[in-house]
Parts: C-alpha cells; structure tokens; sequence
C-alpha cells in the first residue's frame, strides 16, 4: 500500500533546526548552514521512520495575514520586526537564520521536495487545505498545536508533532487528542479560541482555561452553542463562566475565523512523489552539498528519498 502524503510545517521545522544546532556551522565562505543541516536531517528521518509517498514542505507566504490581524489585532502582533504597508509584516528572525531561508529553499528545489505557499495565507493553511483535499491518509508534521484540529481519524490525517524534539516525536489520532486535552479533535479550534493562545496573540476568554474550556465543549459541544447558553440564566452554566464569556463576546464572534485554518485553498501543487534523482540531479546535489558545506546532512537525505549512490567524499561532514 502506498504511503500517505506528507505535510511539512517548514518554517516550524526550520527553527527547531536552527536552535537545536550551533550556528558554527559554516559554509565554506562563512554563511550560517545549520538550519539548513538540521532541516535535511528531520526530513531524512520522517522520510525514514514514516514511509511516505509523497511529500511537500508547505511555505508561510504571509505569515500574518491581514485578514486575521483586521479581527484580532493582537495576532502575533509581538513577533513583528517591521510593518510593512502593503505586504506582509517582516517578522523578528535571528539574523543567522534570516540568510539560511532562501538557501532552504535552494535545497529543496535541487532535492525535488516541492515548497507550496498561498497569498495573504499561512503554511497552516496550505496545510489544511492540502489535507482536507487529499484522497488518501496525511501525516502533517508542525510543532503547532493548532493543526491538531485536522486530526481526522475516518480520512487518515495525523499530526507528527515536534514540540518535544525530533527523538521524542508524538503521532497525534483522535484519542491521543481526546486523552491530552479531553476535547475532540473537531472540536479543537474552539478550544484553542476558548483558551488563548500567547505564543500567537490571541487572548482567549479571561479566567477561562484548559480545563474549563474543555468542559464548556463537553457540556454544549461547539462555541456557538456555548454563546448561546450564555445568554440566558440557568442554562447549565455557573454565573461565574456566563459572565467571562458575555465579558469576551465580541472577541467570540471572530475568534474562530482567526484560529480555524483554511481547508479550501486551490492549490497548484507540483508532483510531490518521493522518487529518486535522475543522475544529472543527484550530481547537483552534491555539488550543493559541498559549495554549501551541508556535510553528511546531504548524504543522509539522500539516502532516506532512495537515492543510494553515496556522495562524493568532500561533501561529508
């Protein structure tokens, strides 16, 4: 049987990469490879231990889209570095990484690992849009939580999630997610809008957390009958919990267009399958590989995308 289509949340990949090795790592005129080395070497090891078919490295086009920031303001409003009038914010990346991007990008191209982005839209929802449209399983890899809510047990769609590092990675089905937060994995977007978010801005409900969030859910099942309930003492809800959300009502009403992802993005994907190289690529590769001093990071990607003929001798670590 074949194996699923993989989804990579590149960016996500490409910062743990980069802290999780020394920014020593040098080409040979000097520039910082390191993000570079460690995404090569996660994607050998997906590629490895997971047997996919095919696979995309899904790109953030607009990393902060103004759709999202025009409903909440505070959207990953403390990661800007510059606000850009017509075009995306930049946003704050260590300088060592900010040149490896359009080298990741390099790399991928010279491996055949299409990158896919959309306009005015995140990599979270390439993602959605790819997996909710895929005819077989999908196995999307991010440190994202927000994607667990594209966990759909019937369609085959996991989550590969990274938060605890590339050696201790968790395959997120529907009853891992029922197990960690005690919500359903459909009913996961409204949970992160009850709950907030820090790391991307959203505020959530005040006063209300994991456990009251989840419990809300289990009570009326989706944010709109929660709303609903609200409105109206003695609905099965305490006093307490019904004022702190008629206190966020108006932040309710657009919280879940910010955290749900877009599933119906049209798409113009490239032929994603793993396959080998022809020889004239595989030789490119490698030349890459030593002009880049990628060392045996190349060899091993290599490798894992079943391409066996080993590098040249200069191209390892």
């Amino acid at each position: 049987m074949a194996g699923p289509l993989m989804l990579l949340d590149t960016a996500s990949l490409y910062f743990r990469a980069f802290h999780g090795l020394p920014d020593t790592l040098r080409s040979p005129d000097g520039t910082p490879v390191n993000a570079v080395r460690g995404l090569l070497d996660f994607i050998a090891k997906l590629v490895t231990d997971y047997q996919p078919a095919e696979l995309v490295a899904c790109w953030d086009d607009d990393w902060r889209p103004q759709w999202r920031v025009d409903l909440i303001p505070s959207y990953k409003q403390h990661r800007v570095a510059q606000v850009v009038v017509d075009g995306p914010d930049v946003e704050e990346t260590p300088e060592l990484l900010d040149v490896q991007i359009p080298l990741i990008r390099q790399v991928l191209d010279a491996f055949g690992i299409p990158f896919v982005g959309a306009p005015e839209h995140e990599a979270d929802d390439v993602i959605g849009s790819l997996a909710s449209q895929a005819k077989g399983p999908v196995d999307v890899v991010t440190g994202d939580r927000d994607l667990f809510q594209l966990v759909d047990d019937a369609r085959g769609i996991r989550v590969i999630y990274t938060a605890r590092g590339m050696s201790k990675l968790e395959v997120l089905t529907e009853s891992v997610v029922r197990e960690k937060y005690g919500v359903s994995a459909h009913q996961y977007a409204d949970f992160a809008a009850l709950r907030g978010d820090t790391s991307d801005g959203l505020p959530g409900v005040a006063g209300v957390g994991e456990k009251t969030a989840a419990g809300l859910l289990g009570t009326f099942g989706d944010l709109d009958a929660i709303v609903a309930a609200s409105a109206t003492r003695g609905a099965g809800m305490s006093e307490s919990v019904r004022a702190k959300i008629l206190g966020a009502a108006d932040y309710l009403r657009v919280a879940p267009t910010v955290v749900e992802v877009v599933r119906t993005l049209e798409l113009d994907v490239p032929d994603a399958r793993i396959r080998p190289l022809s020889a004239d690529a595989a030789e490119s590769v490698r030349q890459l590989a030593v002009s880049l001093g990628l060392g045996g990071a190349s060899d091993r990607a290599l490798r894992a995308l079943g391409n066996d003929t080993p590098a040249a001798d200069e191209a390892r670590a």
